[in-house]
């Protein structure tokens, strides 16, 4: 199937019952590509891109631990295929993971709209992400959410650039409390140029 057509139908999923059998083997399965998926980003925020693999398992994981039945997958084919890649875009869950609780409300007080500054720098360009449109990630307190779901929608040149061995790619965030960049490893680019 085309990626630019790839969607989690109801025929993808199995029942519960089994999920849970094949879970831990499809959990071990998936361990490998979701490393290769996560890039840290300074102290404490983390890419994770997304694929059609990774939304597959988390809708299964979810459709067993909350057992809403055959009236829970609708809502969550809804919630987790606009992260699937379409083709000419990467889909990333930028998580910003602070553990002690006053320290993650003083600094998410201080990134509020964070959620625009975040890019995947190309050769030359910043492509900065969309950030998904569901909610308003920060609050009128200027507080932004620890989650943010970002959408990067490359050309076919910068797709091309993105597949040259030769050059750099980075993602980065621009903000003026958290402006850090990481250089993606040619196992992750390999990885990540599967959704292009």
């Amino acid at each position: 199937m085309p990626a630019t057509l790839r969607q989690i139908t109801r025929a993808d999923l199995i029942p519960d019952a089994e999920f849970a059998k094949v879970r831990k083997d499809r959990r071990a399965e998936l361990m490998p590509l979701k490393r290769l998926r996560r890039i840290d980003l300074g102290p404490f925020c983390s890419f994770y891109f997304e694929s059609f693999d990774t939304m597959l398992f988390q809708i299964q994981e979810m459709l067993l631990i909350e057992k809403g039945g055959e009236a829970q997958i609708a809502d969550e084919l809804a919630a987790y295929n606009p992260l699937v890649p379409q083709g000419s875009e990467l889909v990333a869950t930028i998580m910003l993971e602070i553990e002690d609780p006053v320290r993650r409300a003083n600094s998410l007080a201080r990134l509020g709209g964070i959620e625009d500054r975040f890019f995947i720098q190309v050769g030359d360009d910043r492509v900065f992400g969309a950030p998904e449109g569901d909610i308003e990630r920060t609050r009128d307190d200027g507080k932004t959410s620890s989650v943010h779901f970002v959408r990067f929608a490359l050309t076919p040149d910068h797709v091309a650039v993105f597949r040259a061995p030769t050059t750099q790619i980075m993602i980065g965030c621009d903000h003026e409390g958290y402006a850090h960049l990481a250089v993606l490893s040619p196992a992750v680019r390999a990885e990540l140029a599967r959704d292009l």
